[in-house]
């Protein structure tokens, strides 16, 4: 429970220190790095596969 405690004390810490007060988006979509790489979204993924017949 201490290590929980400690984590959520320090995720606090960090919200009030950030500039606008929030955490930015954890999604790949909104990730720029990864959609250079062409990582994609395995929703998006699924979506593209059902629109061409190849889903499993």
């Amino acid at each position: 429970m201490l290590i929980i405690a400690i984590a959520f004390a320090l995720l606090g810490i960090k919200l009030l220190l950030r500039k606008n007060g929030k955490f930015s988006s954890q999604h790949i979509h909104d990730n720029a790095a990864l959609r250079k790489q062409g990582i994609r979204c395995v929703i998006d993924q699924d979506k593209e596969a059902r629109r061409v017949g190849k889903a499993y």
